[in-house]
């Protein structure tokens, strides 16, 4: 049952992309060229996505989930080394492609070898990714 609902879920993310028109590249990189012929439509995909959200983290203090178990608890924001990185890294990625992972996937469903490489690409990254972090947190040694 979860896996069948994980499976409706991100179908029903998916369609939501393809229809609002998020795998689009150049539309996402119309909405990053603020100083250019800017798109604000993405303003209103967030927007979209924004508002429900909130609903559904305000229910979560409420209710439990539907397949069990419980929803995590808050965490507290950190800004450290790692998230900045994540953030610059994941910026740079969406303005020079145009995608991001969930509208990369969701391209793939059209052709072109234009998902498929930043697809691939994603998953390399995801797999140097662990390395790495522990790369950047191990102590630096004392000269």
């Amino acid at each position: 049952m979860r896996n069948l609902l994980a499976l409706l879920s991100g179908s029903l993310f998916g369609i939501g992309l393809l229809i609002s028109g998020m795998t689009d590249t150049t539309k996402v990189q119309g909405w990053l060229d603020i100083f250019g012929a800017w798109d604000p439509t993405l303003a209103f995909v967030m927007g979209g996505a924004i508002l429900p959200m909130t609903l559904a983290w305000w229910l979560t203090k409420r209710i439990r989930p539907l397949v069990g178990g419980s929803f995590p608890p808050a965490t507290l924001p950190e800004i450290d080394r790692r998230l900045v990185i994540g953030s610059v890294l994941f910026g740079a990625g969406w303005g020079l492609a145009g995608l991001c992972p969930g509208p990369s996937v969701a391209s793939l469903s059209y052709g072109g070898t234009g998902g498929m490489i930043f697809l691939a690409a994603m998953l390399a990254g995801m797999m140097i990714a662990p390395p790495l972090k522990a790369r950047l947190d191990s102590p630096v040694p004392a000269a």
